[in-house]
């Protein structure tokens, strides 16, 4: 990792997620989901697909993990991505049983959500991997933040709160690993890559101001 003197190595992640996994807010289950129907109306479409989001297994990006790990030389890899792969279902698990205590019906499909899959999985590379989830990580954290502000459901705030730390986190672990990716990269082919990355990011914007989490952020 010459040139990049603050990214954290494979095994520094690995301690960061296993640290961090022991270090959790507490979620007050018991006080229920108390949120009200004026919330529920605003927010309930978004969180079931960002839940459904939240819910992959994993397994085609632990072969993308594999195969760059193999590459590279670098076993650890994989294991912090299976610490990331966590995480995010951690996310999905508890925004699903706050779905539950609020008696909203979990989403099986989204098309926010499939067309992001589809763009992860056409080519099984770390980089096709890491660029849109960062973007999307970074639509996140605004949308996460607003939920946080908008509702009085201590649940649903202590939900956002996590999320969001674990995120910051998420976010630094995916542009390490793209300037990793990146940084030996011609200077032309860098800036092809740059404008690619620009074209998608709006797109990946409109494609969340479009959905329910665009929507619901308009009316919070």
């Amino acid at each position: 990792m010459d040139n990049l003197p603050f990214v954290r190595n494979s095994l520094e992640w690995v301690a960061y997620f296993q640290q961090n996994a022991a270090e959790l807010r507490v979620i007050p289950w018991e006080s229920g989901a108390n949120v009200t129907e004026a919330e529920l109306s605003a927010i309930a479409a978004s969180l079931r697909g960002w839940q459904l989001g939240e819910t992959s297994d994993g397994s085609h990006l632990l072969a993308a993990a594999r195969h760059y790990a193999s590459a590279i030389g670098d076993p650890d890899f994989i294991d912090a991505v299976r610490f990331f792969i966590a995480e995010e279902q951690r996310h999905g698990g508890n925004l699903g049983h706050f779905l539950d205590l609020a008696g909203v019906e979990r989403a099986n499909s989204d098309w926010g959500d499939s067309l992001f899959r589809a763009i992860r999985y056409a080519l099984p590379r770390m980089e096709v991997w890491a660029t849109p989830v960062v973007m999307v990580e970074t639509h996140a954290m605004v949308y996460y933040n607003a939920v946080r502000r908008a509702t009085g459901s201590p649940v649903l705030r202590a939900i956002c709160e996590q999320i969001l730390a674990d995120e910051v986190a998420h976010i630094r672990f995916q542009c390490e690993r793209l300037a990793i990716l990146h940084r030996r990269r011609p200077r032309w082919l860098h800036n092809v890559t740059m404008g690619l990355h620009r074209v998608l990011f709006a797109g990946i914007m409109v494609a969340v101001w479009m959905g329910p989490a665009g929507v619901a952020g308009r009316r919070l």
